[in-house]
């Protein structure tokens, strides 16, 4: 059977800053909500809801462990991103090649 398609996508998810410094904070390392929000100026509750967001992208997977939930980095759903932006990476480097062009002949001039 297959996986229920996500809640949020990928680009969502990632389009706020307090989010992508947590997928950074649990790149290598699994923690525990009550760590994790440690690191930020916001409640603990703030810090679950990004969290959840995070969740339901699949960015992150959480555990439980007795009485606490881990969350950990699950960087799959970050390949969708990664073929997005490949696809533009032709017209940056058109760009980067013509700027390089032109400031040679004007180095030459």
């Amino acid at each position: 059977m297959a996986e229920p398609s996500p809640k949020h996508d990928v680009f969502q998810a990632i389009a706020d800053p307090t989010r992508r410094r947590l997928l950074r904070l649990l790149d290598d390392q699994e923690m525990p909500v009550t760590v994790i929000s440690g690191h930020f100026p916001m409640t603990r509750t703030a810090v679950s809801k990004h969290l959840r967001i995070l969740a339901d992208a699949g960015l992150v997977k959480e555990k439980k462990v007795g009485r606490e939930t881990r969350y950990r980095l699950d960087p799959e759903p970050l390949l969708e991103l990664k073929r997005w932006l490949a696809y533009y990476e032709r017209y940056w480097e058109n760009k980067l090649g013509a700027l390089k062009r032109y400031v040679e002949s004007e180095a030459d001039s």
